[in-house]
């Protein structure tokens, strides 16, 4: 399979994955804790632009660091552990700024993102490894 193939591949899982799951996160529990906590200052219309943006280059991140899918000799495990790092830095740099630099931004939005991030990451990279090993574009390793 070419490279860029398997990029592609590799990209769309995760972007799909990461969607879904992000999704139900918004839903259950985010879009709450954000009116509670932050309530004056969210904006008064969503702005779908800047998700889309965010979404897409998250998701190259996240298969980068994460997923690793040109490297046939990562473990499982340790692409877990990348995508949980990538989402710890990537959620913190937004949770430690925006508490550093905002009036009235709340440290457990930035306490939650921050673990979300973390668990978010994990919880792709994982997922969209399984998936792409069942259709071949990750070979295993012997773990």
């Amino acid at each position: 399979m070419s490279t860029l193939r398997r990029w592609a591949i590799s990209y769309v899982v995760a972007l799909v994955v990461f969607t879904v799951v992000d999704g139900v996160w918004i839903a259950l529990v985010a879009s709450g804790l954000y009116r509670a906590e932050l309530g004056p200052l969210l904006a008064a219309e969503f702005q779908p632009v800047a998700a889309v943006v965010f979404y897409l280059g998250y998701v190259a991140g996240l298969v980068y660091f994460g997923l690793q899918p040109l490297a046939a000799d990562v473990p499982l495990g340790r692409r877990v552990l990348a995508g949980a790092l990538f989402g710890l830095f990537t959620y913190g740099t937004w949770g430690l700024t925006a508490l550093a630099v905002l009036n009235g931004f709340s440290a457990l939005v930035t306490i939650t993102d921050i673990a979300w991030g973390m668990t978010l990451g994990a919880l792709v990279t994982w997922l969209s490894a399984l998936l792409l090993r069942r259709a071949g574009v990750l070979t295993p390793h012997t773990d």
